[in-house]
């Protein structure tokens, strides 16, 4: 499903118990300096990023200070993250001229400690020759394995101007452990020039026609189920903010569309991007 941009007044953007992706949760907070913003999710764990700007950030009266150090877009510095066990009351208040925050979420039922992530670890593979050249930014990732409960967020940018992300195709929508994992999955889209924009396939089906989607900067897509590559235009680059939900475990098992499996073997580092996603 395609969400398009829309001034969504800091309220959920994918809700608790969305129709679509019910393991997932989505909001993007926008503050100018000085002004707080106050949430609690029962039954779901978040995380708390900046998109631009600087916050601090309160748990349950445990403060992260000066969090984000971004400037006029996702490009202009690196990620961080606060972790918020689930159910916890937050304060997010804005401590530069104004902040983008995005809040990330996925279903939990346990209660676990809050923490800080001021270093990302960085994944980059793929090749110009194939154009599925990229680079991941995991925030809560391998890393913070056993500090989370089911939530993954990451961020994917395509290095290089055009290209192709999320091949080669492959879905994670049904629990037949151990060859697919259930997994809901979030994208909110930023595209540099930001008048640039891109296309999100989803194909129900190995072998039938699916659906496309044409992405604008600020697009939110959920995907449920099927298989799910997108790319950007020749001349702009794309950057997509990623949450991952989890059923019943947080590592992510990849079903690769057997019509282009065989490429796991052609795209460089592919490898090492899918064992980052535990």
């Amino acid at each position: 499903m395609h969400i398009a941009p829309y001034d969504n007044q800091n309220k959920a953007i994918v809700d608790v118990e969305d129709a679509t992706v019910p393991l997932n949760y989505f909001n993007i907070v926008k503050l100018k300096r000085g002004q707080a913003f106050e949430y609690q999710v029962p039954g779901y764990e978040t995380c708390i990023v900046p998109a631009t700007g600087s916050v601090d950030v309160e748990v349950e009266g445990m403060t992260f200070a000066r969090l984000g150090n971004r400037g006029a877009d996702v490009w202009d510095g690196e990620p961080e993250g606060v972790y918020v066990p689930v159910g916890a009351k937050v304060t997010i208040t804005c401590v530069s001229d104004e902040t983008e925050t995005f809040i990330a979420g996925a279903k939990y039922d346990k209660v676990l400690e809050p923490f800080d992530v001021r270093e990302h670890d960085l994944v980059q593979y793929g090749s110009d020759d194939t154009k599925t050249h990229r680079k991941i930014k995991h925030i809560l990732g391998q890393k913070q394995h056993d500090k989370v409960g089911r939530l993954l967020v990451s961020e994917l940018f395509t290095v290089g101007a055009g290209g192709w992300s999320g091949f080669p195709s492959h879905k994670h929508d049904t629990n037949r452990l151990p060859d697919e994992s259930r997994h809901d999955e979030t994208y909110n889209f930023r595209f540099r020039p930001n008048w640039g924009s891109g296309l999100q396939m989803l194909q129900r089906e190995d072998g039938a026609p699916g659906d496309a989607y044409h992405i604008v900067d600020g697009s939110t897509i959920c995907i449920d189920n099927g298989y799910h590559p997108c790319c950007v235009l020749p001349g702009y680059e794309m950057y997509y903010f990623t949450i991952l939900g989890g059923l019943t475990q947080r590592s992510l098992v990849q079903f690769f569309q057997p019509t282009h499996a065989y490429q796991i073997e052609t795209i460089p580092g592919i490898k090492d991007m899918i064992a980052k996603f535990k």
